[in-house]
């Protein structure tokens, strides 16, 4: 084997301390690719800015002014959505069942007259249909004709009928307008937040979930609300609208069981053998 010693010269010494420097600079290069660029914050400040609260009080808290007016709304409608539905079902369920035990009496009675003595204290929609059949027959004592007095009664009953109608309904048209609105509001509440989360990426550069995630939250929350405004909303407005029908209804069926008795007392009133056009007095008006 042949060995070869090489001289060591003052040549090799300023080469070892070259590589020595590069190798030292490689981790430098990387510390420096891997730092934050010029006006960016670091990731432990993005970490610091996302929001500590993600419940509804704390999103709502964080959001912009209109995202909060729009939440304000929506929770304001939800709330008169579910007032209406307190007020009107005690409303409609007395009204309901104070008619079906009107109608009972009314098909026990013989006479208007004895209706109204029925009635007193039980129902005052089908109490009031009794009042003015009455009245009506007092004020055509001195024009008493079947045909003439039946059509006045039906009138005034027809009336009535519409008034009760139009009083049962009140409110419920609210319900409709929170249904097909709410939904609507809560996506301009998503569409501004969304548009504030693309207007912070602008400003900042970057896409971190700490520039993006307040305004996605802010704008679901409003969708949400939107939603939960309006499914009740519906649901109400469907169920009153059947109830009020039905209410209607048992109105109808108490006036024609009035009708019933004046007809009924007419009948009583009319002379054997004399014409049916003639006057006669009559045992509801006296």
């Amino acid at each position: 084997m042949i060995r070869r010693n090489f001289p060591q010269t003052t040549l090799c010494r300023p080469l070892a301390a070259a590589v020595l420097a590069a190798a030292c600079a490689v981790p430098a290069v990387g510390l420096a690719q891997t730092a934050p660029a010029a006006g960016l914050p670091a990731p432990s400040e993005l970490l610091l800015k996302l929001p500590r609260d993600l419940t509804p009080w704390g999103m709502f808290m964080a959001a912009d002014v209109v995202v909060k007016a729009v939440i304000i709304g929506l929770t304001f409608a939800s709330l008169l959505s579910w007032t209406i539905w307190f007020a009107k079902t005690i409303e409609l369920t007395t009204a309901r069942r104070r008619l079906r035990g009107a109608l009972a009496v009314l098909g026990e009675a013989s006479s208007l007259a004895d209706a109204l003595v029925r009635l007193r204290g039980r129902s005052p929609d089908a109490l009031a249909l009794a009042q003015a059949a009455e009245t009506e027959l007092q004020l055509s004592a001195d024009a008493m004709t079947r045909e003439g007095v039946s059509e006045r009664v039906a009138s005034r009953l027809e009336r009535l009928e519409s008034a009760a109608g139009r009083r049962m309904i009140r409110g419920i048209g609210w319900l409709a307008t929170i249904g097909a609105t709410a939904p609507f509001v809560g996506l301009f509440g998503t569409v501004w937040g969304i548009m504030n989360s693309f207007i912070a990426i602008s400003q900042q550069q970057t896409t971190n979930l700490a520039v993006v995630a307040p305004g996605i939250a802010e704008a679901l929350l409003a969708t949400a609300l939107g939603l939960v405004a309006a499914i009740p909303a519906v649901v109400m407005y469907n169920m009153f609208s059947r109830w009020t029908a039905g209410y209607r209804a048992l109105y109808v069926d108490t006036a024609a069981a009035i009708q019933r008795l004046v007809s009924r007392d007419l009948d009583r009133s009319a002379q054997p053998g004399q014409p049916a056009e003639r006057p006669w007095p009559l045992t509801a008006a006296g």
